[in-house]
């Protein structure tokens, strides 16, 4: 089963889903900009600003409600073809492996729905994030790109031991129906144990890349205030623009290494469901 064969096979329902998550993303980039200006409008004793904010607001829960209800939709019935498919593929396999590889293909669904539009979104809040930073503060905005490069290294140091830390979880697990149906405690107990011995490694070491990546944003939030407040800005709207651009930064890129791992994760779910034979 290939992921880019899946996107191929259903390309007009995810080109929908993809042209309403483009404009998603677009609006909400918009909001702190939107913000400042109705803050500025208000200290001038004009209500423009607020009208254009709650208008923006309206329309980006009109367009995600839209996507969400449709995409709901289009992954149930995604799920129930793949796994039928995949089950007349596994035939002669144990049922332990049968249930865990259907558990993984709801979770590659899972990922197409919820996961991959979430990163589609951090993806383009980021890109729009740093234009807009670098249009209120170039020093922000350079500063910006050398620390986006540093966590992304963080992450990519650690590619490896994510890999191998899911392999072996997913050995594991395609274990379980087995080792219920022996009806033995200890066996069960030991499988339990070996199974949350993996998920606490992977939960460390992310913990670990974590705590680096939040230091380094941290030191960016101060950093910018005190660079803004040394630069003034015209208005007190932009440099409020500015802060809350900062705060989208710093939640864009947290988000984007944790998409990273669970796409890690899936390219070895991926060759396990390759190994049967494309779908």
């Amino acid at each position: 089963m290939n992921l880019g064969r899946i996107l191929r096979d259903h390309k007009l329902k995810f080109g929908f889903t993809l042209s309403l998550l483009l404009v998603e993303a677009a609006l909400a980039i918009l909001f702190p900009l939107f913000i400042g200006m109705a803050i500025e409008g208000a200290m001038n004793e004009s209500i423009a600003g607020v009208i254009q904010l709650g208008g923006l607001g309206i329309a980006a829960l009109v367009i995600g409600v839209g996507r969400r209800i449709f995409d709901s939709r289009f992954y149930a019935k995604l799920y129930q073809k793949l796994g039928s498919k995949i089950m007349i593929k596994l035939q002669a396999q144990a049922a332990s492996v049968k249930s865990a590889r259907l558990s993984m293909i709801r979770e590659l669904v899972e990922f197409l729905e919820n996961s991959l539009p979430e990163l589609i979104s951090a993806i383009i809040g980021l890109i729009g994030v740093v234009v807009m930073i670098a249009s209120l503060n170039l020093t922000v905005f350079y500063v910006s790109l050398i620390l986006t490069a540093c966590i992304f290294l963080i992450y990519v140091f650690s590619r490896k031991k994510t890999l191998r830390f899911n392999q072996s979880a997913n050995d594991t697990f395609e274990k379980q129906v087995e080792v219920i149906a022996q009806n033995d405690k200890q066996e069960l107990s030991l499988h339990l144990k070996e199974m949350m011995k993996w998920n606490i490694k992977l939960s460390d070491l992310e913990a670990l890349n974590f705590s680096f990546s939040w230091s380094l944003l941290i030191a960016f939030l101060v950093g910018s205030i005190l660079i803004a407040a040394n630069n003034p800005i015209a208005n007190y709207g932009a440099l409020f623009s500015l802060i809350m651009y900062v705060f989208q930064y710093m939640e864009n890129v947290i988000s984007l290494p944790l998409f990273y791992q669970n796409y890690l994760r899936l390219q070895e779910i991926q060759q396990r469901l390759l190994d049967i034979r494309e779908i």
